[in-house]
Parts: C-alpha cells; sequence; structure tokens
C-alpha cells in the first residue's frame, strides 16, 4: 500500500482564494534548489473579474514590521516574483509542472490553476535568531513565504480579506564530499622555558549532520617547564548579521570542560566527543537556528555555504562553526581556534495548526 501524501492548504478570510501545496519545506542541494510549486483554487463569484496573483517572496527581517526609526523600516525585500495566475495567461495544461500538481488539479477540477517558481542561485536559507523568553513579535530572520491575493493589477494593495500568507522555508542540505579533514596547531613558549608547548587538534571529517557526534583529537607535547591542566574543548557557533550591520554573535553550543593535566616534559594523546544540539541551547538568546515554521520544532542553524559571485550581504546572516580548545599552565592561558566545519541537514515536512492538511 503506498503511504498517503500531506497536501498542505490556506484559504483567505473570504474563501474567495486558497493554496494547495504538497510540501512547505524545499532542500538547496547546492548544485539545484527544488522548486516551488502548488495550486491555486479561485472562487470566481467573489473575485468578481478582479485578477489573482501568486507571490513569492524572500526577506530579512531586523524588527518588527511597525518600527521606523529615522525612516528607516527594519526589513528589506531580497526577492519578489509575482505572475499572474488568473485569468490564465497560458493553457492550464502547459501550466502543470509536477506530478502533485496534476493530482491535486484532478481531485479539485473547475477553478484551479496551477504556479511553479525557481529559487535564484543567490537566495540564503531560512535562518532565524533565538529570541528571548520574553520577547514578542517577529525576530530576527530571513523568511520565505507564498502569498496570494486578488487585485485589479499587481501594484494594487491587497486586502487582507482576500489575500493570504503561507510561510516556507528554504533548507539546506550538503553532501558530504570526502575533502580534507580540518586540523590545525600551535606552538607556544613560556617565559624562564627554554623548550616549548605544541598542541594540535583534528577532526575525522570537515561535514557534519545534525545530531551527529563530533570526535575532536587532541595531541599535547609538554616540552616546556610548566604544567597544563584543566582542559576544555568546546564548540561554537559564529554568527555574522551582514545585511543591515556587521553584528557578530558567537555562542558555545557544546562544551566539556575536564581535569586532565599534562605535566611538564610529558604529552597527552585524547580524544573527546561532543554534540552540539538545540535540545541543549533553548534559552540561548541570540542563537542562530534553522528557519522554524509555527508550531514546528527546528535546529541548529547550518553552516552558510556561500556561492561563487554571491554578494555575502544579500545572504542576510552567515553562520559557521569552530571548535575551540583551552589550556590553562598556571596563570598563563591560551586558545586555539580550529577552522570552520560544515553542519547540514535535511528532514521531512510537518504540518502546523493553522494551515491544515488535507488529502487529495
Amino acid at each position: 500500500m503506498s503511504p498517503k501524501h500531506v497536501i498542505y492548504k490556506k484559504l483567505s478570510r473570504d474563501k474567495s482564494v486558497g493554496v494547495y501545496m504538497g510540501k512547505r519545506d524545499f532542500v538547496d542541494h547546492c548544485e539545484f534548489v527544488d522548486p516551488v510549486d502548488g495550486v491555486v483554487l479561485i472562487d470566481p463569484e467573489q473575485v468578481k473579474g478582479k485578477k489573482v496573483y501568486v507571490m513569492l517572496s524572500c526577506m530579512f527581517r531586523y524588527g518588527w514590521d511597525d518600527m521606523d526609526v529615522l525612516g528607516m523600516a527594519f526589513r528589506r525585500d531580497i526577492f519578489l516574483s509575482s505572475p499572474q495566475v488568473y485569468p490564465p495567461l497560458q493553457d492550464k495544461e502547459r501550466s502543470i509542472h509536477t506530478k502533485v500538481q496534476e493530482k491535486i488539479l484532478r481531485k479539485l477540477r473547475d477553478n484551479a490553476y496551477p504556479f511553479f517558481f525557481e529559487f535564484p542561485d543567490n537566495l540564503p536559507c531560512s535562518v532565524c535568531l533565538q529570541p528571548g523568553p520574553t520577547d514578542v513579535g517577529k525576530r530576527c530572520a530571513v523568511e520565505f513565504e507564498v502569498k496570494a491575493f486578488c487585485a485589479e493589477n499587481q501594484d494594487e494593495k491587497a486586502q487582507k480579506r482576500s489575500s493570504f500568507r503561507l510561510a516556507i522555508r528554504k533548507i539546506q542540505y550538503a553532501l558530504d564530499k570526502g575533502g580534507a579533514a580540518p586540523s590545525a596547531e600551535t606552538t607556544c613558549e613560556f617565559i624562564m622555558s627554554d623548550k616549548p608547548l605544541h598542541m594540535r587538534v583534528s577532526l575525522e571529517k570537515e561535514t557534519y549532520y545534525h545530531g551527529e557526534e563530533i570526535n575532536i583529537s587532541v595531541d599535547i607535547d609538554n616540552s616546556s617547564n610548566r604544567n597544563v591542566k584543566d582542559l576544555a574543548v568546546s564548540v561554537e557557533q559564529v554568527t555574522n548579521v551582514v545585511l543591515y550591520s556587521n553584528d557578530k554573535y558567537v555562542k558555545t553550543v557544546a562544551y566539556e570542560e575536564t581535569t586532565d593535566t599534562v605535566p611538564s616534559g610529558t604529552s597527552l594523546k585524547k580524544v573527546y566527543t561532543l554534540c552540539p544540539l538545540l535540545d541543549n541551547n533553548r534559552e540561548r538568546l541570540g542563537l542562530a537556528l534553522d528557519g522554524k515554521l509555527k508550531n514546528e520544532d527546528t535546529n541548529l542553524a547550518s553552516s552558510s555555504i556561500v556561492k561563487d559571485e554571491v554578494l555575502k550581504e544579500i545572504l542576510g546572516m552567515l553562520v559557521a562553526y569552530r571548535v575551540v580548545v583551552k589550556r590553562k599552565a598556571f596563570e598563563d592561558t591560551t586558545d586555539l581556534v580550529f577552522e570552520e566545519f560544515k553542519r547540514s541537514y535535511l528532514k521531512g515536512v510537518i504540518g502546523d495548526d493553522d494551515e491544515s492538511p488535507a488529502e487529495p
């Protein structure tokens, strides 16, 4: 028996237009991006001769919609596309691109019209900053949505009762291409010590997926006359907000403090295991998360992959991860900061209460 496909449905208040979509998560595979497709259902009596448009938008939000400081709104549209779907500009059969559209059209029959969008190569993925427990309103985020509305023309302001918005996500899935495993090393010299201390840190691979443990190999050769104690290993998330400002947030997402010591004239070789998870960081203000749909859980944000010839400012927020190993030698403290490593994921679609699933 074949599994049932969930169809996401949303209608305007006056039931004049509605949308049916087979999914709300669209994956960026680096080489290509899943297209956005669906079907719009029209009530001709409610539309009353007006035209119907479907809009795909990508926006960067750095505050509430009603915030206005010195005439500058804290929202910027990165991408907008709003083709006309009714009256149709071409034959309906030529507008069908996917099997999901065919199934929905067979179910809805008359007054249903397909739509289809392709993401440009320079658009970012959905990402947001985790708000505080008492914060209200919209969060700082890169968001995507599909909007349908009735109007005399494309530039006319749509009435709320004759339009709707359905949030979608553009998520990233990076294949592990088996590149060189990251490594870093440092040498420290101390006053009154003839020989230095050498430390090397390495990972098993470059790309890690959500929920996957990270094995961190630490190799310390202590030829100095100082004792090293209280090693601490952590994974940090580094987020740069690059569209409106150069805000930078560095948050520890996994941490282990040990009592391991390396006396003078000895060495240490040990593997530490960390697993960065959102479940352990839900109270961390300003933590970057993958885009979140209403009533649905999410993950720590995936690393940003900047494609060639794409301006970083267009991406809104850049996310990276690094491993940090700290050691203490009496009163001296030095840090070894690792090269960036990638984290990516692919997950299924989960429905929302407001956008009720309907079986075609």
